[in-house]
């Protein structure tokens, strides 16, 4: 009888738990790399991956009699693809977790709840349905539309990336409405022909029906699959296991959907690749653009990077070379990019009240022109909610939240006050709870109220507004696109969840009511963030070749002189971009130097602090110091929530490769300073952090 072989196996351990590395078992049978299993952990039995032995990631070594054998293994399933084992492997190395936690999180929970009996029987009956439900194959194309010179010269060099060994990743640089989804159409329809699979990224879930029926239109007689929070766990494992078995031609999904199992992967899209959303916000904080160049990279297939606004590293990496960038400037049609005007906000007198009026006048005459015409307009206020907090005059009360460091939002429909922070949530009181002053106000503006006042001055108007609180119920979103579409709109209000991506074709007028705030804030980025969101918006206007002529776009500001609306009314991203970089440049801020932060979580501030002086200290000590520049502790900008404070601290570095080195020799570390700080809740390292 052959004695059993020793199998390196990853859990799911969180960061502190300590086990960072793979553990031992023993099978009676060899497994190969990426074979799903089960097996004991401490008293419970857990899911795990047979891993390929390796030094980086050597098992923890036991003398052979104290391992325990594997419990289960999933027979059924093919292992992982050797491919996507590196990309979790380089993933948790890069941002700092255990290969096991990154690993075992982005795959379906549903796997978790199954042993090996119940994953062959759903298996089965998932391949019964996908034989039965098949897309018909036979029948014409669908028919295509005549490419634009500038979407002919992207696809040969995409078909030039096809050809090479290892093909450049393709920076997509085209204004909103030059036809970029038809480049990613085009470039999916030969990699199918090839027998590959295609991955398509989208940032948010919103954006995901839009495209998802632009693909099933053009490739009906190919396999779908979406990937999104917005399934249910069943739905979740069925289109992991169709991707995984093969049956999935294209995979369309959010972030999580970077690590879809795909053996025969060809080419990877990302759109809207500059958007923060493809950003993880928790647990291992991974960036699915970065790691889809990444995995591009490893598998050899071209990875096509779209966006009217490029991320600046995007842009960075395309200046050195790195990137081949594409230019795509003319609209598809024809059609002119909206017309941008400034109104000087400073120039209005002021109201009893001492804000300013709502609209300028003539912002007001171009909504009601719209109006008269039968064209649609979208006027976007980046805050939801009635107003951005209560407020009692006799007294100076404010409708703080209890348990965080933020005002409550007074959200006037349900007469609530609602912390968008940790959800607490309260009917508005009748009186001032302070002095009992009856006479309590709001105090600014959120898009319910400016959805009310819009009724007010356009009394004709039918008015919609959409944002995260009118589109949270299923159906919702949907329904209210299907209205703007439909034309039973006139005025759209919203956050900027309407200003990515849609295709509104009778918009002509957009309104961006007070974006100012972003101009002076703390955070590096902000001034990115404001400019692509504007882009964006700019670009819902005109979308009709017709009417693009007649098209514009108002910013309400208080600073028209600023260089951003300057670049903006030019529809000028390269200008912005250079700015842009050569402040960072002078700064020493990426795509120029590289950054990680240390954050920490506790009750009370002072324990979260002690924790990272204590980790500043530690540092010192490390080989390479003198390479990084540590940052003293501060809190962030909403540094409590759900009564628990958070500091962080700041880690830079010049080199990107140093970085990495200096934070994993630093890890281990932490966690023996861990056990040091009662009190602590939790700590991370974030690297690449996207807001500081």
């Amino acid at each position: 009888m052959t004695s059993p072989l020793r199998v390196p196996v990853v859990v799911e351990a969180p960061q502190h738990s300590g086990l960072t590395t793979p553990l031992d078992y023993l099978s009676e049978h060899p497994l190969k790399p990426g074979t799903l299993l089960r097996v004991p952990l401490g008293r419970r039995e857990v899911l795990g991956i047979a891993w390929r032995p390796g030094a980086q990631l050597d098992g923890q070594a036991l003398d052979a009699g104290a391992l325990r054998p594997v419990a289960a293994v999933f027979e059924a399933l093919p292992p992982l693809p050797p491919a996507w084992l590196a990309l979790a492997e380089f993933a948790a190395a890069y941002y700092q977790r255990s290969v096991g936690e990154l690993a075992l999180s982005v795959l379906p929970p549903e796997l978790r709840k199954l042993d090996a009996t119940a994953l062959a029987n759903r298996q089965a009956r998932l391949l019964k349905r996908l034989q039965r439900d098949a897309p018909a194959s036979e029948g014409p194309m669908p028919e295509r539309p005549t490419l634009a010179d500038e979407q002919q010269h992207a696809l040969a060099a995409f078909e030039a990336a096809l050809a090479e060994p290892r093909p450049q990743p393709l920076l997509l640089h085209g204004v909103t409405g030059s036809g970029k989804t038809e480049v990613y159409l085009r470039a999916t329809e030969q990699v199918l022909a090839a027998g590959r699979q295609a991955l398509v990224l989208v940032p948010e879930i919103n954006l995901t029906p839009q495209l998802e029926s632009r693909f099933a239109a053009r490739f009906p007689g190919r396999r779908l699959v979406a990937m999104h929070s917005g399934l249910t766990p069943a739905q979740r494992l069925s289109h992991w296991l169709t991707a995984l078995l093969g049956h999935a031609d294209i995979v369309l999904g959010t972030r999580l959907s970077v690590f879809a199992p795909l053996p025969r992967l060809g080419l990877i899209v990302v759109d809207e690749e500059h958007d923060p959303s493809y950003k993880q916000q928790e647990g291992a904080r991974y960036s699915a653009r970065d790691l889809a160049v990444y995995r591009g990279h490893l598998e050899r297939v071209p990875v096509l990077l779209g966006s009217a606004t490029p991320s600046l590293e995007s842009w960075q990496r395309a200046l050195q070379g790195r990137y081949r960038r594409l230019e795509m400037a003319q609209r598809v049609g024809g059609g002119v990019l909206p017309q941008v005007r400034l109104f000087d906000m400073g120039v209005l007198p002021r109201e009893k009240s001492g804000h300013g009026p709502l609209f300028a006048p003539p912002v007001l005459q171009s909504l009601r022109e719209r109006i008269a015409r039968g064209e649609q307009s979208l006027v976007f206020l980046n805050r939801r909610g009635y107003a951005p907090v209560l407020h009692c005059a006799d007294c100076g009360w404010k409708s703080g939240c209890p348990h965080c460091s933020a005002w409550r939002v007074f959200h006037k429909g349900e007469r609530t006050l609602r912390c968008h922070h940790c959800g607490f949530t309260e009917r508005v009181p009748r009186a001032c709870p302070e002095c009992g002053n009856l006479d309590i106000a709001p105090i600014g503006r959120g898009t319910e109220k400016l959805e009310e006042q819009l009724a007010e001055l356009l009394p004709e108007a039918r008015i919609a507004r959409l944002d995260a609180d009118t589109a949270r119920g299923k159906g919702q979103l949907e329904s209210r696109l299907a209205e703007v579409h439909a034309g039973a709109v006139d005025v759209l209000v919203g956050t900027q969840m309407v200003t990515k991506g849609h295709d509104f074709r009778r918009i002509t007028l957009v309104v961006a009511v007070n974006p100012d705030s972003a101009l002076f804030a703390s955070d590096f980025r902000a001034p990115e963030r404001l400019f692509a969101l504007l882009m964006q918006a700019a670009g819902r206007a005109g979308r009709d070749a017709e009417a693009a002529a007649r098209s514009e776009m108002w910013v309400q500001t208080w600073h028209p002189q600023h260089a951003l609306y300057a670049a903006l009314k030019a529809h000028d991203f390269a200008a912005f971009a250079s700015g842009q970089l050569a402040e960072r440049r002078s700064a020493g801020l990426p795509p120029f130097s590289h950054l990680a932060l240390l954050r920490a979580e506790a009750r009370d501030a002072a324990v979260a602090t002690a924790f990272l002086r204590a980790a500043a200290e530690c540092a010192t000590q490390l080989d390479g110091a003198g390479d990084v520049m540590v940052y003293p502790p501060v809190p962030p900008s909403v540094s409590k929530v759900a009564n628990i404070e958070r500091m962080q601290m700041l880690i830079e570095s010049g080199s990107r490769a140093r970085l990495q080195r200096w934070l994993a020799d630093w890890l281990p570390r932490l966690h023996q300073l861990r056990a040091q700080h009662k009190g602590l809740a939790r700590w991370a390292i974030d690297v690449d952090p996207l807001s500081i």
